[in-house]
């Protein structure tokens, strides 16, 4: 049986600042540090005594962070992929939100929704968003680990999943799961059948509210 558990890093400073995320580079706020350890501890209780853990993350440093926290609970030295990545809204990002949602072109209903840059220069199309992420996953899923953990972020949680159970890229143009902050979704893939599963999308339970 394989296990893949995606975290969302939790409150990082962009989000109480007001301003765009995408690759810009904020950390973890006090209260999303102790989120990240909540999340450590609910895999710490998830993953086996002894299991062989692959840690992979995101570079960035909100990312970063909750994968260290994660890392040193249960004793595995992350890797660091900028391919997970949060999407780049270009010059956008680091900017007040109120910036981007005047300029903001929402992607038509139909049509080339993966080729739509939304009117921001520099900013990543889904197609190139989704082609990365699919490309780490391939690289992520090439490792004999039975449990493996990916920090990542909101967004691109959809195309990690998308990718775990063989969406082909160019259906992605309406996908969009949700999953809040510091969240842990759990794949699975069975060793007879080789079914792969979405078992829990989002679980925030481990989160003291």
């Amino acid at each position: 049986m394989r296990s893949i558990h995606v975290v969302t890093h939790p409150e990082a400073s962009h989000h109480v600042e007001g301003v765009v995320g995408g690759w810009h580079d904020s950390d973890l706020t006090p209260g999303g540090l102790r989120d990240a350890a909540a999340i450590a501890r609910a895999l710490r209780a998830e993953v086996p005594e002894g299991a062989e853990v692959g840690l992979v993350s995101s570079d960035l440093q909100r990312t970063r962070r909750t994968a260290q926290e994660i890392g040193q609970l249960l004793g595995v030295e992350p890797a660091w992929d900028p391919r997970l990545r949060e999407k780049s809204y270009g010059e956008a990002e680091g900017r007040p939100q109120e910036w981007l949602d005047k300029r903001f072109v929402p992607p038509p209903a139909t049509g080339d929704r993966m080729g739509h840059d939304e009117g921001i220069e520099g900013a990543e199309t889904r197609a190139v968003f989704a082609a990365r992420i699919y490309a780490a996953m391939e690289e992520i899923l090439s490792r004999p680990y039975e449990h493996q953990i990916i920090v990542t972020h909101g967004f691109a949680l959809t195309f990690v999943v998308a990718s775990w159970i063989g969406m082909p890229p160019e259906s992605l143009g309406h996908v969009n799961l949700r999953a809040p902050s510091g969240s842990i979704t759990h794949l699975r893939e069975d060793d007879f059948f080789h079914n792969r599963q979405l078992v829990r999308l989002g679980d925030t339970r481990h989160l003291a509210r």
